[in-house]
């Protein structure tokens, strides 16, 4: 059935709202590609993700400057290994999301996605089978802020044409609802797919 929001754009996050985490088999793929230990290889990752969200680093100094924090070197192949094992990690989808997306589209709700990725995910949100259901896609690496600045969400509003109170996002991560949320934007910080369809019907005409 349906779901219909009339005179609201529904914003969606990508990673672990409409994709699941990465599996620990997909974990466990690139940190043989690594060949080093757990513990500095995912503190380097993590520690350096927002500026390749950001696209302030390329995916290639990105993955040049953990080797260096974890005391090795990858050649130009191993690079590239090591992005494509990466980058498939994100792509598993979270399906019980893609059905209230799907659902929201067949009821003319407008749809969007704000996501903190880097450039290269951009090309996959609006050119994949996803893509046929957001008039707009945000993505960090092509804008001038990151979630939670309180800039992205005033953008993605101005860009989509509405006011901040008639946005409704919805994001794993609280640091980024509460963000919105204090610029009066309706949010729901997603935790699951249960909670999130009874938020949409909640909002539902």
């Amino acid at each position: 059935m349906s779901i219909s929001i009339p005179g609201r754009v529904v914003v969606f996050d990508y990673g672990e709202v409409i994709s699941r985490s990465p599996s620990e088999a997909d974990r466990d793929v690139v940190l043989a590609l690594a060949g080093v230990e757990a513990e500095p290889f995912w503190e380097s990752y993590w520690r350096h993700r927002n500026a390749l969200d950001q696209g302030t680093i390329s995916p290639s100094s990105y993955w040049k400057q953990i080797a260096e924090e974890t005391g090795t070197t990858w050649s130009a192949s191993r690079i590239y290994e090591l992005w494509v094992a990466d980058f498939r990690s994100w792509w598993s989808v979270e399906p019980g999301t893609l059905e209230l997306i799907a659902r929201l589209s067949e009821g003319g709700t407008r749809l969007a996605i704000l996501s903190n990725a880097g450039f290269d995910f951009a090309s996959g949100f609006r050119f994949s089978p996803l893509g046929q259901y957001f008039e707009r896609v945000f993505v960090s690496a092509e804008m001038d802020a990151i979630k939670p600045d309180p800039a992205i969400y005033r953008e993605v509003a101005d860009e989509l044409g509405i006011s901040l109170a008639d946005m409704v996002f919805i994001d794993n991560k609280s640091i980024n609802t509460e963000a919105a949320a204090a610029l009066g934007v309706t949010v729901h910080h997603f935790t699951g797919v249960e909670g999130l369809a009874a938020f949409l019907e909640g909002l539902a005409a």
